[in-house]
Order: structure tokens, then C-alpha cells, then sequence
């Protein structure tokens, strides 16, 4: 049977609780936010939740200040649910890595239509 730290049992229960949490209360925000991984310390003390937004810029910094603002409320649902003595403070982080993800696939994309436009012409 695999052992599995607590911080990382808690982890998991956050990401889902807080997924869970925005999709029941926070629906009608306006930009589309996505949750993509919580870090938690080995003491519980501290948690950095993950996300993303499908939006413009504006819709990312709207996000970010909204997030900001419900901070200290996602935490104290968070605790109820996850039921435990002390509920790790969270702090939200905007996760860049879907964009870079994208971004390098369309780099990808452009590359290799060049090279098909190249072989192309070639065997004209």
C-alpha cells in the first residue's frame, strides 16, 4: 500500500474543494478561470493555488483582483470542508504554463508549414 504524505492528501482535497467552490458560487465572475494545481507545505502552514484564465489581459488582471478579494472567504470554505485544525493560508498564482504550452505548439505549427511550403516548392 502506498504511503502518501498528508500535505499531499490535502492537496488534492483543495484543488477539488476549490473547483467545486468556484463552480457553485463564483459562475457569473465573467472570465473563464481554471485551477490548475495547489502546492501545499509539509506543515500545512501555506498553500499556493494554480490557475488560469481564458481571456484577455483584462479579464486576467479582473481576475486576479476578484481572487485577491475573495481570498480570506475561499479559505474559511476550504477549511469547513477539508475539516482539519489548521487551514493552510492560501495564496492564488496565475499558472502561465497552459499560454507557454500554446504558444510553443502554434511555433510548431508555423515551423513545420514552412518546411512542407519549402518541400513544395522544391519539387516544383
Amino acid at each position: 500500500m502506498n504511503q502518501y504524505k498528508r500535505s499531499e492528501r490535502v492537496r488534492s482535497q483543495m484543488l477539488r474543494d476549490i473547483q467545486t467552490i468556484f463552480e457553485e458560487d463564483f459562475a457569473g465572475s465573467g472570465a473563464l478561470v481554471t485551477f490548475t494545481d495547489v502546492e501545499v507545505t509539509d506543515d500545512l502552514r501555506y498553500a499556493r493555488v494554480y490557475y488560469t484564465v481564458l481571456g484577455d489581459e483584462e479579464q486576467k488582471e479582473k481576475a486576479a483582483r476578484r481572487l485577491k478579494n475573495i481570498r480570506r472567504r475561499v479559505q474559511a470554505q476550504v477549511g469547513r470542508m477539508l475539516k482539519i485544525r489548521t487551514m493552510p493560508e492560501i495564496s492564488f498564482r496565475f499558472d502561465a504554463s497552459l499560454e507557454r504550452g500554446l504558444r510553443v505548439s502554434r511555433l510548431i505549427e508555423e515551423l513545420s508549414r514552412e518546411r512542407n511550403d519549402k518541400e513544395e516548392n522544391k519539387d516544383s
